[in-house]
């Protein structure tokens, strides 16, 4: 079985990040789930700060850019709903 990965599918692992990343930032600038309670809040801003931490540790990597990544992981850990 051939793990290779390719570009394309880089790519779209990158996207899922970026998605990640928008509605963490969105949740703790109050913008998404507003009208959701704190718990589901948290677990939102809990998985998707663990999805980002499983992808970043991948090492098919080569020239993407992780600070918007980094950025969002450590204000996820820090949020408190």
């Amino acid at each position: 079985m051939d793990n290779e990965i390719t570009a394309e599918q880089i790519a779209q692992h990158y996207t899922a990040m970026g998605h990640s990343v928008d509605l963490i930032n969105a949740i703790i600038a109050g913008e998404a789930m507003a009208d959701d309670d704190a718990v589901d809040k948290q677990d939102c801003v809990d998985r998707n700060v663990e999805h980002l931490e499983i992808m970043v540790a991948k090492d098919f990597w080569t020239d993407e850019s992780m600070t918007a990544v980094n950025a969002a992981i450590t204000a996820g850990k820090a949020y408190t709903a």
